[in-house]
């Protein structure tokens, strides 16, 4: 009887040997000789691409799903193998993928023809718009945004290559949602997330469900993770990650730009400025530090620098002068 290819299966070239490395590094992990070396190697492979996480996260999946199931019916009786030629691993390895193999060909789970493209949205300087996908899940980029989106059959994976974005996932544990930006990785567990990206910072905070925040090093080894649960606000750079409580209303009110505005509670107008000029051409300039740091609340629309020039003069006593595409703010 003739092996069937890949190809015979409607697989794309490669399936089979990416998802069957996938499975010896899921195989390998839950072994006691697992070690770090062996950690950080895992960590280095799906670091290379996006389509070896896709891989690995779902057949994880499928294998957690298993085992249980395993755990629940009885242990067959112990009996001898009788080809010491071949380790006992790779008898095993062949078990695995076959099951693998007959469960994707009778559940009809083989990858099918959805475009597996990367499609990319962006926003100009304060602009807004929200992105359906086509797993039923949504996107709301804020301004000046620019993100790549993957999603197919077997996976779903985002990057955000600078900006912000409002992310509301539908959950599918076949397909976990994992959402990159700035050596990070943020892994949907059913979730509702807002994510920032600054200068190498990343601000993740959860409005609903889980997430899993991840940090990589240079060689893609996992440094750091947390588990962010709804009120929780991670601030993160390549060195650091720091996880913060806010009420789910502070949290929602940052996201307050969905709707054209911005919402000041006693910030500094060094921080207001900063926060408005990423919205318009016009920028506000703070010529000196005591002015930079008075301090005051309101709520100013997101595409209007001018009105925040009038309440720096109306209610702080500060200068306000329009000097080209300039506002300069001063005592």
């Amino acid at each position: 009887m003739s092996r069937l290819s890949p190809e015979d299966l409607g697989l794309p070239a490669g399936a089979v040997e990416l998802d069957t490395r996938a499975m010896e590094f899921i195989i390998d992990r839950t072994s006691p000789g697992w070690s770090d070396t062996d950690e950080a190697e895992l960590s280095a492979w799906l670091a290379q691409s996006v389509a070896h996480q896709a891989a690995f996260w779902r057949l994880a999946s499928i294998w957690d799903r298993a085992d249980r199931l395993t755990a629940l019916r009885p242990i067959p009786p112990r009996t001898e193998l009788r080809q010491p030629s071949v380790s006992r691993r790779s008898i095993y390895l062949r078990a695995v993928a076959a099951f693998f193999l007959i469960a994707l060909v009778g559940a009809g789970a083989f990858y099918s023809r959805t475009d597996t493209s990367s499609h990319e949205y962006s926003t100009p300087l304060g602009g807004h718009e929200l992105v359906k996908l086509s797993d039923g899940s949504s996107v709301e980029l804020n301004t000046d945004t620019f993100l790549r989106a993957s999603i197919s059959a077997d996976h779903r994976t985002v990057e955000l290559v600078r900006g912000e974005a409002l992310f509301r996932v539908k959950h599918d544990t076949r397909r976990p949602f994992v959402v990159s930006a700035v050596n990070h990785r943020i892994t949907d567990l059913g979730t509702s997330f807002l994510v920032r990206e600054t200068n190498d910072r990343l601000k993740v905070a959860l409005l609903e469900g889980r997430a899993r925040l991840e940090s990589e090093s240079a060689q893609g080894k996992i440094k750091r993770v947390a588990i962010l649960m709804p009120g929780d606000e991670a601030n993160a750079t390549p060195q650091s990650m720091l996880v913060s409580r806010k009420s789910i209303p502070d949290l929602e009110t940052e996201a307050a730009w969905r709707e054209g505005m911005l919402i000041f509670h006693r910030v500094s107008i060094a921080y207001a400025a900063a926060e408005l000029n990423r919205y318009n051409q016009k920028k506000i300039v703070v010529a000196d530090v005591a002015a930079g740091a008075r301090v005051f609340s309101a709520t100013l629309k997101t595409n209007d620098p001018v009105a925040f020039a009038r309440m720096a003069h109306d209610f702080l006593g500060l200068r306000a002068q329009e000097v080209e595409s300039e506002i300069v703010i001063s005592r």
